[in-house]
């Protein structure tokens, strides 16, 4: 194997054999010191990022007999994946230890699931796109069901897993059709196949293509793909929600850009209106289905579904723009949804979980500062300015109008504000109702007050000085498309 090749995959690789490495080192622990292989998770990731950082200004390769891709585009996503894992595991372990989740295996099973989607955004070739896929997965799968035996755990695992088997089979089933109407499975001889160097059976592509679409958007929650997603989300131990809200979504959509934008980009006349009446229909879907949730977590399980929308406005851009505004707000969305969820940890602890709207009822005013952070977040989920998320639309929006998709930006604005309404409401219910007489206390986690400081500075920061972010990922996008 030449070092370019291992340069390629080097943060792939720091990610799976410190996951080896910590399964090893689990079976010699005590179930009280399971707390070490957390922090050791962390060290890996902050390796993995550092490395995929350092590699930010390589010239973009093809590697391992062009099955992989390396360039800017895909160490960036690396470095947000690896921070993203890392604030996962500060969120997860105190909630773990309280729960009795004495399990080190939890942050192995999630290092794996990171290196799978660290392969993602690397696919060249579909059947590396497949692979990526399950590695992803299949420890989402059990993540979601390690809180046994919880009959809520138990129950999402068993639904993500059977849902996820019928997306796959749709996803290989794609990548069939395309092999079958072009003889290949490299996104490169695609490519060139459809600048004209060489025939293809265009329907058995346009097929196969639809099938990969619809595997794709089930991993990113987008209608009408969506359905396992607050069922899952409800009952999967709130860390794994958490991470899976927002890790997953930016492995997948690394996926659909890889793909579509990159690979069937001469079709982008035929795939653009599709792509567009997806977002359109999960814009409105998720937003119109979370006005009438009573739990905390489905409502953000429903706003996850319509924020895919969002993404997929800046997928249908089918340009350059898009793709940059795709990344940026995958990664302002990643921080926003991440201090979300340390306050929805918070609430639930030290008590069976109680993520109805009531449970909040006067957190503002018994924990102010757990009430400022779920209220920056809602802001920026709304896109109020000047939070990250109203540059974030902004930029989709821009690119969508752009590529003269005009009434789907306008759709998007008019959806934002329906999503007002929830997000209000439970900002509302924190500051404006009496708290209720049995609320227990909310003990101190300064490993949860940490991922949640990042997020909330990041929300901030990116919102007020988006101009380095964005400076890296339109690098990061011109290297992916150069041939």
């Amino acid at each position: 194997m030449a070092v370019n090749d291992l340069l390629s995959i080097l943060p792939f690789l720091v990610v799976t054999i410190g996951g080896i490495a910590l399964l090893l080192i689990d079976l010699g622990l005590k179930a009280t010191q399971k707390s070490a292989v957390a922090w050791l998770s962390i060290a890996v990731l902050v390796l993995a990022g550092a490395t995929a950082l350092s590699q930010m200004d390589r010239p973009p390769v093809d590697a391992l007999y062009g099955m992989v891709r390396a360039d800017g585009y895909v160490f960036f996503l690396d470095v947000l994946l690896a921070t993203i894992g890392a604030l996962a595991v500060l969120l997860a372990i105190r909630y773990n230890e309280a729960r009795d989740i004495w399990r080190g295996e939890f942050y192995v099973l999630l290092l794996f699931s990171i290196s799978g989607m660290m392969l993602m955004g690397r696919a060249l070739n579909l059947l590396v796109l497949f692979v990526a896929v399950e590695l992803l997965s299949i420890p989402l799968y059990v993540l979601c069901g390690i809180a046994r035996p919880r009959l809520e755990s138990e129950e999402s695992a068993m639904k993500y897993f059977l849902m996820g088997a019928f997306a796959s089979g749709f996803l290989v089933y794609g990548i069939a059709l395309v092999y079958g109407a072009t003889g290949s499975t490299s996104l490169a001889v695609l490519l060139e196949r459809l600048n004209g160097a060489g025939e293809y059976d265009p329907a058995l592509l346009f097929a196969g293509a639809a099938l990969i679409l619809a595997g794709l958007g089930f991993k990113v929650a987008a209608a009408p793909f969506h359905m396992w997603t607050p069922d899952v989300y409800e009952g999967a131990p709130t860390a794994v929600t958490a991470f899976m809200a927002t890790a997953t979504k930016v492995a997948g959509f690394a996926g659909v850009l890889r793909v579509f934008m990159f690979g069937f980009e001469p079709l982008l006349s035929t795939w653009q209106p599709v792509v567009a009446g997806l977002a359109a229909l999960t814009m409105v879907v998720g937003n119109v289905t979370a006005l009438v949730q009573s739990n905390v977590k489905r409502m953000l399980a429903y706003s996850s579904i319509a924020h895919a929308g969002y993404v997929l406005v800046g997928v249908a851009a089918g340009n350059s723009a898009g793709a940059g505004s795709v990344l940026f707000y995958l990664a302002v969305y990643a921080f926003i949804t991440l201090a979300a969820f340390a306050v929805l940890i918070a609430v639930g602890s030290g008590r069976e979980e109680d993520q109805t709207f009531d449970a909040y009822a006067g957190l503002g005013r018994r924990k102010p500062v757990l009430g400022i952070i779920m209220a920056i977040a809602m802001f920026s989920l709304i896109g109020i300015p000047p939070s990250a998320g109203f540059m974030g639309k902004y930029l989709l929006f821009s690119a969508a109008i752009t590529a003269g998709l005009t009434w789907l930006a306008v759709l998007g604005v008019l959806t934002s504000v329906v999503s007002a309404y929830f997000y209000l409401r439970l900002v509302m219910t924190m500051f404006m109702r009496e708290p209720g007489a049995a609320d227990m206390p909310i003990p101190g986690n300064a490993p949860r007050a940490l991922a949640a400081a990042i997020s909330v500075a990041a929300v901030f920061v990116f919102g007020l000085l988006p101009a380095p972010l964005l400076n890296m990922i339109n690098a990061g996008v011109q290297s992916a498309v150069a041939r």
